[in-house]
């Protein structure tokens, strides 16, 4: 499983708990097994959390990619430090220059666009800056 991609810890031994045998308790030796991996260089949350942040970074904003690492189970700190150098403004632009390229004319397009910023997880000043640009800006 490591050698196709990083994992966190805790999705990691979620899916090891899988192979558990119905009725066995193997969280201690899953426990003892993570450790381990951990002591090796083999799982590592931080790494773990750069590799998605990296990976996501020109297609959501900071509160997406912080959001999903928590729920895998990353430290908040880390999580934080992941994110840090992601630049919510210059992604905000590209996916929404993809996605429509021209300014809303109306209150209804200003608030459709503002709703696919916002579920890519952009907070409202960025979302607010990006709907508010010319298009010249934009290109």
């Amino acid at each position: 499983m490591l050698a196709r991609r990083e994992h966190s810890r805790q999705e990691l031994g979620q899916k090891l708990g899988r192979y558990a045998e119905e009725g066995e308790d193997l969280t201690e030796e899953i426990a003892a097994l993570l450790e381990d991996f951990q002591k090796r260089g083999w799982l590592s949350d931080t790494r773990f959390a750069e590799q998605v942040a990296n990976s996501r970074k020109n297609r959501y904003g900071r509160l997406k990619v912080a959001h999903e690492l928590r729920t895998k189970g990353v430290a908040e700190d880390v999580a934080d430090e992941a994110i840090v150098g992601m630049d919510d403004l210059a992604s905000a632009r590209e996916v929404w220059r993809k996605k429509f390229g021209q300014r809303p004319d109306t209150r209804e397009a200003w608030a459709k666009q503002a709703r696919f910023l916002q579920s890519r997880g952009f907070g409202f000043d960025v979302i607010k800056q990006v709907l508010q640009q010319d298009v010249d800006d934009a290109s």
